[in-house]
């Protein structure tokens, strides 16, 4: 039997222009602050831009925002809060901050909810902070949604670097667009990542170096837009379609 829900989702967002999702092998790599500040770096270049945390397991980029003391408004569904000139929604809004121990039905029911009540209007890009690595509700986020651009975030890491080789191997798999990968927190030149992913013809937009001063921004929209993680992510993304007037 076919969820009727998954009708509803289509026509909530026929009014987006491009979904990109940021993605990553793993916790802890910095996947939801790229999600973040790309959504902030959108709207200060004027593009109208929706951010959506889908993270469930530790939703975070209302923290990254400095998000506080603003909901969604009901009308027919829910109409996300406005906050740096982003339409943000978040699993937040309903569990809080509490623990949220979910298993795989849940997880994909709680995403079909979220894209079923919320009503974005019309955006040229919306933004989703990915589950990491390729479970079962990334999975579930691609059926539901179809038109997904992955923007893939790694480290050095070598444990990261390993997960992050199999997630392009599945996304390149299952014929998703790919605008590139960006290698975060780096501390050194050069990685063995590279050329493996030269092999599968995926774009390496560059790395980010490690900004110690990028934790003391957290929190803070206007100071990390003036990070130096900020200014080098912005510069590598200038390499790829996002930024360019086909978004508006």
């Amino acid at each position: 039997m076919i969820d009727p829900r998954l009708s509803i989702i289509k026509k909530r967002l026929e009014n987006i222009t491009r979904i990109v999702a940021v993605s990553g092998s793993k916790g802890g790599i910095g996947k939801s602050t790229v999600a973040s500040a790309l959504a902030l770096a959108l709207a200060e270049k004027g593009k109208r831009v929706g951010l959506l945390d889908l993270d469930l397991s530790g939703p975070s980029t209302h923290i990254i925002l400095g998000v506080e003391g603003l909901f969604p408004e009901e009308d027919k569904g829910l109409i996300p809060p406005v906050v740096h000139g982003i339409k943000f929604m978040s699993i937040v809004y309903f569990i809080g901050n509490n623990p949220s121990p979910l298993r795989g039905n849940d997880i994909s029911n709680i995403i079909i909810e979220l894209l079923t009540i919320t009503l974005w209007g019309s955006l040229d890009v919306l933004v989703l902070d990915m589950p990491p690595g390729i479970s079962d509700s990334i999975l579930d986020v691609i059926r539901f949604i179809g038109r997904m651009e992955f923007l893939v975030v790694t480290t050095q890491s070598k444990v990261a670097v390993e997960v992050t080789k199999k997630e392009l191997k599945i996304l390149r798999e299952l014929n998703i667009p790919i605008l590139g990968m960006i290698e975060n927190m780096a501390t050194r030149e050069g990685s063995s990542l590279h050329k493996e992913v030269e092999s599968l013809h995926i774009p390496i937009l560059g790395s980010i170096k490690f900004d110690a001063e990028l934790e003391d921004a957290i929190g803070d929209a206007q100071r990390l837009s003036r990070t130096g993680f900020m200014k080098s992510l912005v510069a590598l993304l200038e390499k790829s379609t996002i930024f360019r007037p086909d978004t508006a």
